[in-house]
């Protein structure tokens, strides 16, 4: 116990700068992925029917499936292996040399994009057809149903999740380390390499990665629970509405 205090004591500095590059990357790349998701999922809804245009149908048929493709390849393939090659291909055939920070927030939201696409579809296929018969039925656009009565119903649905997915990726950060990107993995390897504490140092590394999941799946939990709102609404409103005709009635009376 003594040797991960003095551990800890140490390189208390090189484990805080690891978990904010770590907690940033996992944030910022949740953040932008769930847009890419929210956006796939919602061009993927777009009925197409026959009565539409050639080229219209033909350019929807080629976006799909260049969208399908994308969502294949990252959900089929480890995201290390996407890592060395987005940020050492980019370097070798194209001469772009990314900046760390930059490639790591790149490549986690582009892979959370992939997965939050088939999430978003999911909740948006989960909503009742008779809304968007209701809502086609009083003259509003595919555009207009998709913003004003589903998507808000489908992001509360799939806030459970887009939470787990941000849990997920805080811990995938880890294999960031294979393009030097500073997070709490390579920081570790760093400090056990010259200490040769391996696994105490492993040990400080496991709690603080347990620190921050636990913590932000307290905190996403009660955001959940803001967004579900009171489960007692209905009585509420019941009651409320039967003082407002007692008061009514009382003042008729008076």
């Amino acid at each position: 116990m003594n040797v991960i205090i003095n551990i800890i004591k140490q390189n208390a500095a090189g484990f805080f700068a690891g978990a904010v590059t770590t907690m940033e990357v996992a944030l910022l790349g949740t953040i932008i992925g769930s847009c890419i998701g929210l956006l796939i999922g919602v061009v993927k809804t777009i009925p197409i029917k026959k009565t539409d245009g050639f080229v219209k149908r033909v350019v929807f048929k080629i976006i799909n499936t260049v969208l399908t493709v994308y969502i294949e390849i990252f959900r089929g393939t480890p995201m290390i292996i996407q890592a060395v090659i987005i940020f050492y291909g980019a370097a070798q055939l194209f001469g772009i040399h990314m900046d760390f920070l930059f490639a790591g927030i790149f490549i986690v939201s582009i892979n959370t994009g992939a997965y939050m696409s088939e999430i978003v579809r999911g909740g948006i296929n989960s909503i009742d057809n008779g809304q968007f018969e209701a809502a086609h039925a009083i003259g509003m656009s595919h555009g207009q149903t998709m913003f004003n009565i589903i998507l808000p119903q489908t992001i509360r649905n799939i806030l459970p999740a887009t939470s787990n997915e941000f849990v997920i990726n805080i811990k995938d950060t880890a294999v960031l380390n294979v393009i030097g990107l500073s997070e709490l993995f390579f920081k570790t390897k760093g400090i056990y390499g010259k200490n040769y504490l391996y696994y105490q140092t492993a040990i400080i590394a496991c709690a603080i990665y347990f620190i921050l999941t636990f913590a932000t799946t307290r905190i996403l939990r009660l955001l959940e629970r803001k967004f579900r709102g009171s489960e007692s609404y209905a009585v509420v409103s019941s009651q409320k509405k039967s003082q407002d005709d007692m008061n009514t009635e009382n003042t008729k009376e008076s």
